[in-house]
Formats: structure tokens, C-alpha cells, sequence
């Protein structure tokens, strides 16, 4: 056989296929691993005495809410309004997350939060991570303890840009990892 034998080259060719899609799936394995990395050791620690113990974690899908505005100078862009989420654990739903930021569970406790802590996402397309102190509570349920809510783990959400018509709607979709801490 020679190597201008079609079956050698056909062989050949195939393995060098092989190897490009092996080396593609391994690139792919990495930039998730590193996509995963966007989690709490990416936010400053918290401050002495901080509520560290994870009372609850759940998942949100659903999304960043943005609405068109004009500035002073008369250009139109895309402001964050608020969020609107389904909140998750094990795929039953368990409460809802809104304006506020407020996240609320079946059982009508809800906690409202103020940011005192952020990270960027794991890409540009990504939310940032945040750390919010809890400044109100409501009901005796599932989150009469909390007292901050980690945002970790998040996917989309980010919009901008401009727009054409002020007061026009944009839903980004997101998704993230609630944490709700205690002491």
C-alpha cells in the first residue's frame, strides 16, 4: 500500500477527524468548567458575623425585564427594570421572584434584599453574581431566617443596546442559583 492508496488516505483523513473532534470536545469540557467557576468564592467574603450558613438553595428560570428609555441628550437604551422568576428546587416549583428584589415562597414568606455585594457573571451574556443583605421579611415560613440571599451560577440576562420606541419591553431570558443564608 502506498500512500496515495484511497483506502489509506480515506483512513487517514478519518482519524484526523477523530482527533479534531476529540480536541473540540475537550475545549468544550474546559469553557464549562470555567463558566462554572462564577460562584461565591467569586464575591468578596462577607463581613465578620455575616449570615454564612446556606439555609435554602433554589433555581430561577425566567426573565431580566428591560424597558426603553431616552437620556437628557435624547439616545434610547435598554434600562434593567426588574426580574421575574420561577423559583425551583428539584424541578417543583417553590415560590416566585420579582421586583424588590423579592423572592417569595409557597408558603407566603418573602424577603426583600439590597445589594451589597457583586461579581461579574461568567461571560459577557451573563448576570452578575451578587450578595444581598436582607432589609425586610414577611410570614413565618421558609424564610423567616434568612438574613442575605446569594445569586450565584447565572446564565443570560444581559441586554443592551438601543431601541426605538420609549416605554417598549425587552424579556431576556436568565436563569441562576439562589442561596438564602443564615446564622
Amino acid at each position: 500500500m502506498s500512500d496515495t492508496d484511497p483506502d489509506t488516505l480515506a483512513r487517514r483523513n478519518r482519524l484526523a477527524l477523530l482527533v479534531v473532534q476529540v480536541i473540540g470536545l475537550i475545549v468544550l469540557v474546559l469553557c464549562a468548567i470555567d463558566a462554572q467557576r462564577a460562584q461565591a468564592q467569586d464575591l468578596p467574603e462577607p463581613a465578620d458575623g455575616a449570615a454564612r450558613k446556606v439555609l435554602m438553595t433554589v433555581r430561577a428560570d425566567g426573565v431580566q425585564i428591560y424597558t426603553c428609555v431616552q437620556d437628557n441628550s435624547g439616545q434610547r437604551a435598554w434600562q434593567f427594570r426588574e426580574p421575574l422568576a420561577t423559583l425551583m428546587i428539584n424541578g417543583k416549583t417553590v415560590g416566585r421572584h420579582f421586583a424588590g428584589p423579592t423572592w417569595q415562597l409557597d408558603d407566603l414568606s418573602a424577603v426583600v434584599g439590597k445589594v451589597v455585594a457583586q461579581a461579574p457573571g461568567a461571560t459577557a451574556n451573563d448576570i452578575s453574581l451578587l450578595r444581598l443583605n436582607v432589609v425586610t421579611h414577611q410570614g413565618e415560613g421558609g424564610l423567616a431566617q434568612v438574613m442575605a440571599v446569594e445569586r450565584l451560577h447565572t446564565q443570560g440576562g444581559v441586554f443592551s443596546g438601543s431601541c426605538a420606541q420609549v416605554g417598549e419591553l425587552h424579556l431576556e431570558p436568565y436563569s441562576a442559583d439562589y442561596r438564602f443564608l443564615g446564622q
